[in-house]
């Protein structure tokens, strides 16, 4: 069983047109569309590639969209791009800790007031849910914000389109102005989604890419990594990825793979061990889908710890 790697699964995962190209101008804001600049926090890791992409929408009356993580250096250098203007919104799109935190000290120092679905884990506590500690929990949004929801400013109007998945609190927004989206965490071009359980869920992460199929947006801009120039093509690869990913699922179990871990192992062979924990975590998701599905069995409720084997 060591010794298997993904390619001796006999699954092609198709290729991703990720864009790993970057200019991280840490903490100045750089003009990306004419309504729309960017500040970049100087928070690069694995999961943020070089950081998290704070978004300033509008001239004069403006909004601030993931205002990002409590790094004084990155609040400062929001307050400074915006000293000559006023904030009026304060847009979330959800309550990792790389995204919300920094509204809290852009609130006190401007009164703007927060936007955004809810608290951390809200979207599955109303399913009865609970969710651990594991991102913002202090965020409470001042304005509570629904699928549909339009949210006005001088200049610029936002759509509120709710995609649950990465998080489910998870909101994008798109510009009606530029037809671009703001899709947060829920796509990237630079990489992949993780969806770790119990707030993330592959069922609903699926669906929601499948929402985005019926837009017509024309350029997505995530909070980490370039924008998306062919958003519809980016997307339908990503649904794309997502089943040749339980395809490889289904053939570590039909060889008699059957733990997380060990699946982890072959599937992601060929990348660093460091991120292992998290694909981990999205295996989980995929297996939870598998088996709510019927496509997958194991005795009582699907965990990390489980033992899953073929319907």
């Amino acid at each position: 069983m060591t010794a298997t790697k993904a390619a001796d699964l006999n699954v092609e995962l198709p290729k991703l047109p990720t864009d790993r190209t970057y200019d991280p101008a840490y903490g100045k804001p750089v003009q990306v569309s004419p309504l729309i600049r960017r500040v970049l926090a100087r928070n690069p890791n694995a999961f943020t590639f070089h950081g998290t992409g704070t978004y300033i929408v509008g001239r004069g009356r403006v909004a601030v969209i993931d205002p990002g993580p409590l790094i004084d250096e990155h609040v400062e250098a929001l307050k400074a791009a915006l000293k000559s203007e006023t904030v009026t919104h304060i847009l979330i799109t959800h309550t990792h800790s790389d995204h919300s935190p920094a509204a809290a000290p852009l609130k006190a120092a401007t009164g703007a007031k927060t936007y955004g679905f809810g608290p951390h884990g809200a979207g599955k506590r109303e399913e009865g849910v609970a969710v651990e500690e594991g991102g913002d929990m202090a965020f409470r949004p001042d304005v509570v914000v629904r699928d549909g929801d339009v949210i006005e400013g001088d200049g610029w109007t936002f759509d509120c389109v709710y995609t649950p998945g990465h998080t489910s609190n998870h909101m994008c927004f798109a510009l009606r102005e530029e037809k671009a989206l703001f899709p947060g965490d829920h796509v990237m071009g630079w990489s992949t989604t993780v969806i770790g359980p119990p707030d993330g869920d592959m069922r609903q992460y699926l669906e929601s890419l499948v929402k985005l199929t019926h837009r017509d947006d024309a350029i997505y801009y995530p909070t980490h990594g370039n924008p998306i120039k062919n958003p519809q093509r980016f997307v339908a690869k990503l649904i794309e990825h997502r089943h040749a990913r339980e395809r490889q699922i289904e053939a570590c179990l039909k060889d008699g793979i059957a733990r997380i871990p060990d699946m982890v192992a072959v599937i992601y062979s060929e990348i660093d061990k460091k991120l292992h924990p998290a694909a981990a975590m999205s295996v989980l998701a995929h297996l939870q889908h598998m088996v709510a599905t019927g496509r997958a069995k194991t005795d009582g409720a699907p965990t990390s710890k489980s033992v899953y084997r073929l319907s």
